[in-house]
């Protein structure tokens, strides 16, 4: 065999055995995998994770909570075409991913123009006394309370039974995960995207950036333009519960400043000094000095005097300039489809834009309106 005829049998053997699918998602968080779950009903789906398991990094660290309130006109639209999902999680699981919980945000007088934004147009929110709010969550300093709303709906995501019930459905349908398989380079050449990763080649005819704090790099390497993505630490650390005996039934509180937020988690409190700093993306660890600062905002506002950490952790939270989710295809390339920056509303919105999202990939109809689409077009940010 002379060498160009060998050279020609290796360039054959390469491309047999590259790995192919209608969709490739990278990134293995909840809105990868579940995307792909979505999809792989009617298509075929490979999920590129670089870490060894899905969820690693942000999935993984989220104290999730349903709040049918949080965030802007468009994530309320989202929030809202979720929650049928996580009531009856039909494919993901037998029973409701939610349980009760509750939340009580709280205004001192310096926070009074911040909780009157949170209840502009909101939905179901209960104006309380500052009294009822103390009987509710008996640590808080009522005296400087000038102001209090109650979300009876708000309540906990069970995070690891919902996406380990997608990644279930995603395999039951014949849909792939790869683990340890950073894309290393990846082009579109006739029509198909053509990734190198870690664990070999992929070829398909759509690609999804799902990589959360990852998804300008993703787009970086696609030749695609950025949208901005700016990754922000937020921290958390679970300190010994105080001794009250209706502790667990304690609703999520929040400064409406969002100076700080606890809830009891395990039998313990979570507190988070809701932070955002911008960083790299990166594997995220808490700041002490941050944390520090955040743990005695929390002390200012309650009883409560930290003496001992438990334990503490991080993770990212990555927002579009506009801190609206990104989900669509981009305008700019053939098959190159977004689905980033959902920020910190990414679980409770993850059932709503993977039906959307799904819809969009393969043409159907959607489930949210033209309006709510075109607010997460990635098309607004084209120059």
């Amino acid at each position: 065999m002379d060498i160009g005829r060998a050279f020609l049998c290796l360039v054959l053997e390469d491309i047999a055995m590259a790995t192919t699918a209608d969709f490739v998602i990278i990134g293995g968080g909840m809105a990868g995998v579940s995307l792909a779950a979505e999809l792989s009903r009617e298509a075929s789906v490979l999920v590129l994770e670089m870490e060894a398991n899905i969820g690693y990094h942000s999935t993984g660290r989220s104290a999730a909570i349903y709040i049918k309130n949080y965030g802007n006109k468009t994530l309320r639209a989202l929030n809202a075409a979720a929650e049928p999902f996580f009531l009856e999680p039909e494919g993901v699981s037998d029973s409701s991913l939610l349980t009760p919980r509750g939340e009580l945000m709280f205004a001192r007088e310096f926070e009074l123009d911040a909780i009157n934004e949170y209840l502009d147009g909101s939905d179901g929110l209960e104006d309380i006394s500052p009294k009822e709010a103390g009987k509710m969550i008996p640590i808080l300093k009522t005296d400087e309370i000038v102001k209090a709303a109650y979300e009876k709906t708000a309540r906990d995501i069970d995070v690891d039974r919902m996406l380990q019930g997608y990644s279930r459905l995603l395999r039951q349908n014949g849909g792939q995960v790869l683990t340890d398989a950073a894309v290393e380079s990846m082009a579109y050449v006739d029509g198909v995207w053509r990734l190198k990763t870690k664990q070999g080649d992929v070829e398909a005819k759509v690609v999804v950036n799902a990589a959360g704090a990852w998804g300008d790099v993703v787009a970086n390497l696609a030749g695609v333009q950025k949208v901005g993505l700016t990754p922000l630490r937020r921290s958390a650390a679970i300190i010994p519960r105080p001794d009250y005996d209706d502790f667990e039934s304690w609703p999520l509180m929040v400064s409406a400043s969002e100076s700080f937020y606890a809830k009891p988690e395990a039998g313990k409190l979570m507190v988070s000094p809701a932070d955002e700093d911008p960083v790299e993306p990166h594997d995220a660890w808490p700041d002490d000095m941050v944390l520090a600062e955040g743990l005695h905002r929390f002390e200012e506002a309650t009883t409560v005097s930290v003496e001992r950490l438990e334990h503490s952790w991080a993770g990212l939270r990555t927002f579009a300039p506009d801190r609206t989710p990104v989900a669509g295809f981009t305008p700019e390339a053939e098959g190159f489809f977004w689905l980033a920056g959902q920020g910190g509303y990414g679980i409770q919105t993850a059932p709503a834009l993977s039906k959307a999202s799904a819809a969009l990939c393969l043409g159907k109809a959607s489930i949210l309106s033209d309006e709510v689409i075109e607010a997460l077009s990635p098309a607004r940010f084209a120059k």
